[in-house]
């Protein structure tokens, strides 16, 4: 593994094992069994040496060349906002420091020329979709995974991340992963394309369709795309551009008002048995189709109607749908292709075995406290328990 100055070596940390005291706790050890082999095998520079890449057929070849950054990236993008939140026990902080360590170690290889595990961002279309996810990575958690890394290790970073810029997004979705990669360069040096992302948002607010929810480019799709993608990137884009003085708070206050629409949405969608409806691309993303909900959590943001425990217990049930059926990791503890288990053919050409932890993105609430409301509300029914348990419940208005 190459030294590199300011970082500690890392070794490898099973995911707790004991059973979980509440579901702050299930969330956490269910969090870090999912990215404890990414990270374990890139801290050491064998990410490419280590990870299996499980794709559809005829497609592994490609997808080697890409696979690993999606790892990383989607990886990162999850697990973030636990690593910047300020935890209140010593054990979580033993755990915090030592996954936030080896984020820094894997960022730091990832983007080093000399090193086995140096990560391709320009190559092919697909590192433009991972260095976004990456800088909303970084974008979330800029004191662990930013201010910490060494200056040389930071330029490499800005470096890499300038370099997807040959990349040109497909006219959808894709043009908020310019807008992502531009946003985080903003707010960790200052500078970004402006223009890329300014178009990307205005493009948006054309393909506003109404009701919560924007198109996948000019038409609408049936899939969970303004959850994995389109709502948590624009609203934090248009928050770094706020924050920056670049962009009206107006306008984010009515991306706001849309998402906590979405949100409600989201929670209808949540079946009484954790279940959702399987339709559209990328189903293999499991609960992270339900980022959008945790985002609105995490940022303090649910519309009233939802309360904590609703949608904590919602979550918790889509989490345990998902994650826990037999087949749903390998004998390694890595990531196979399905919803519920083992089901290579829901991956489309495009999934491979680092496409699978963008699951991380369900777990954004473990940004917040564990004395927030969000985890210290009881347990409450959701929506579709409710109503298929025969209780009352008020009906539902669009935006």
């Amino acid at each position: 593994m190459l030294a590199l100055p300011g970082i500690a070596s890392a070794e490898s940390s099973a995911a707790p094992t004991a059973a979980p005291a509440n579901d702050r706790a299930y969330w956490l050890q269910t969090l870090l069994k999912i990215v404890d082999p990414v990270l374990t095998a890139a801290a050491r520079g064998q990410l490419k040496a280590n990870m299996p890449i499980e794709a559809a057929a005829g497609q592994l070849e490609g997808r080697k060349a890409v696979s690993h950054l999606e790892a990383l990236g989607r990886t990162l993008a999850g697990l973030a906002p636990w690593l910047e939140h300020s935890a209140s026990s010593e054990a979580e902080k033993a755990q915090q420091q030592r996954y936030a360590v080896m984020a820094r170690q894997a960022i730091a290889l990832a983007v080093n020329p000399e090193s086995p595990d140096f990560l391709n961002f320009n190559q092919g279309g697909q590192p433009l979709v991972d260095a976004a996810f990456l800088a909303h990575g970084l974008l979330r958690a800029p004191t662990q995974l930013w201010s910490q890394l060494p200056a040389a290790a930071q330029a490499q970073v800005v470096q890499a991340l300038q370099s997807s810029r040959v990349i040109k997004p497909v006219y959808s979705n894709w043009l908020l992963f310019t807008a992502m990669v531009e946003a985080a360069l903003l707010k960790l040096t200052g500078t970004g394309d402006v223009v890329r992302m300014d178009y990307a948002i205005k493009q948006h607010l054309a393909w506003y369709k109404g009701d919560g929810t924007y198109g996948d480019g000019p038409d609408f799709h049936w899939d969970y795309y303004n959850s994995y993608v389109i709502q948590p990137m624009l609203l934090d884009v248009v928050r770094t551009l706020v924050d920056a003085k670049k962009e009206s708070p107006a306008l984010l206050e009515t991306l706001v008002a849309r998402a906590r629409r979405y949100a409600v949405v989201q929670e209808r969608l949540i079946g009484p048995d954790g279940s959702f409806a399987a339709f559209g691309r990328s189903l293999a993303y499991r609960c992270g189709a339900f980022q959008l909900l945790g985002q609105m959590a995490l940022q303090q943001q649910l519309p009233p109607e939802l309360g904590a425990g609703q949608v904590r217990s919602a979550l918790t049930a889509v989490i345990r749908r998902t994650m826990e059926p037999k087949g749903t990791f390998d004998a390694k503890g890595w990531l196979q292709i399905g919803l519920c288990g083992h089901q290579p053919s829901i991956g489309e050409t495009y999934i491979s075995t680092g496409s699978l932890y963008l699951c991380t993105v369900a777990f954004l609430p473990l940004g917040l406290p564990a004395t927030d409301a969000f985890w210290t509300s009881p347990a409450a029914d959701w929506t579709a328990r409710k109503i298929w348990s025969g209780q009352d419940v008020k009906t539902d208005h669009a935006l």
